[in-house]
């Protein structure tokens, strides 16, 4: 049986950090530089990170973001908390009353890691509104048109 890139979904984690590394041209500790600001969430097994298509996809608009348009992570952070996560997912007035990332707009909610999501059993790698933020500033600012 062959197997086709096509087939491999973008969203799993399969490259260890040395690879992503050299494959995006930084040192480790950028990356880890990255994942310490928010700006990436790795899943972590038995202590090491690996990173999926998207996670490449997303840290290559990073390095652009950063050494062509000159902006810094706390740009980067700031654009990223353009698009209220409430708005993506569709909360009702009463999960916003009480969601802090509705009181501190400021900070992408997944710096917040708010308790209405961990009640709800969502994890910020596989969350809607990580992704979809994460897809808007790489549609934005990232690919050609």
């Amino acid at each position: 049986m062959e197997l086709k890139a096509d087939n491999i979904d973008p969203n799993k984690p399969i490259y260890p950090i040395g690879i992503v590394a050299e494959l995006i041209g930084v040192h480790p500790r950028t990356i880890r530089v990255y994942e310490q600001e928010g700006l990436i969430k790795p899943l972590r097994r038995g202590g090491k990170r690996f990173f999926s298509n998207s996670d490449l996809q997303w840290l290559r608009c990073l390095r652009k973001l950063i050494a062509e348009d000159g902006l810094n992570i706390a740009g980067i952070k700031k654009m990223l908390s353009m698009v209220p996560c409430w708005q993506i997912r569709n909360c009702d007035e009463e999960t916003r009353k009480n969601c802090p990332a509705v009181l501190n707009f400021s900070v992408p909610c997944w710096e917040l890691k708010p308790q209405v999501c961990r009640q709800r059993g969502l994890d910020c790698t596989e969350c809607e509104v990580y992704r979809n933020k994460l897809r808007y500033v790489m549609e934005a600012k990232c690919y050609d048109r």
